[in-house]
């Protein structure tokens, strides 16, 4: 990477309101972060992708019939701005979540930094990073699902998009699916421009009701994309058993 990817992400990162995220994830069920990476940066993720040494695996969705398309997760060292987005990225999160743990009467509660949090996954034995790319061509798509990798698993996570809607691809909006319980299921399709973030939960969320908060369960996928590819960066926090 050219220049300083930690420095720029960390002065970015630093300017993310997150009171401000935190309202607007818990009025609509998620929450953007617009340029939060820059184009050149984007570039160079996408410039990764066929170098089979960054990555530990690859995943081809439709033998799993997860989808069409194929992901790839990263392998151990990560490369420097993965890691910085993972690690500036995490003290923000966290103070949510842990609003959220509260909400739901949870006993559980999130480190104030990234490296604690990765030694309790550690201990558990999740040591695998989940930091991932995910590549889709037209005709592709990802079910709707959760990402969950162990025992213990972080309720956030981000999306980030690294190339152009309308230029590059058509198609691929980000989808989400809330189960609201005794009502029906809410879905919501979200356009990322290129460099935006979009902040979601993993698997469940907290809503206010009568007698305090009751649980939503909450899956995510990618609608169909009608041409050109389309490449995402996913910035998970929990390492994978």
């Amino acid at each position: 990477m050219s220049g300083n990817p930690v420095a720029a992400i960390t002065a970015r990162t630093s300017r993310i309101v997150w009171s401000r995220i935190a309202e607007q994830i818990d009025n609509l069920g998620y929450a953007l972060i617009p340029e939060l990476l820059e184009v050149a940066e984007c570039a160079e993720l996408i410039d990764l992708y066929p170098h089979r040494e960054r990555f530990r695996s690859r995943v081809e969705m439709a033998r799993m019939r997860f989808g069409v398309g194929e992901y790839k997760y990263f392998a151990a060292p990560l490369p420097p701005l993965v890691q910085a987005l993972r690690e500036t990225l995490y003290p923000g999160v966290a103070t949510i979540a842990n609003v959220w743990m509260e909400a739901l009467r949870r006993e559980e509660r999130f480190p104030a930094t990234l490296d604690e949090f990765l030694q309790r996954c550690h201990t558990a034995g999740q040591t695998r990073p989940t930091p991932l790319m995910l590549r889709y061509a037209a005709g592709g798509y990802n079910c709707l699902h959760q990402d969950l990798y162990g025992a213990i698993a972080f309720p956030l996570q981000f999306t980030i998009m690294l190339n152009r809607p309308d230029r590059d691809f058509s198609g691929g909006e980000f989808l989400l699916l809330e189960q609201r319980p005794r009502a029906q299921s809410k879905a919501e399709a979200v356009r990322l421009e290129q460099g935006t973030a979009i902040l979601f939960p993993g698997h469940v969320r907290p809503v206010p009701g009568r007698r305090g908060s009751s649980r939503l369960n909450v899956r995510h996928g990618v609608s169909r994309i009608h041409a050109g590819v389309r490449f995402t960066l996913g910035i998970i926090f929990h390492d994978a058993s």
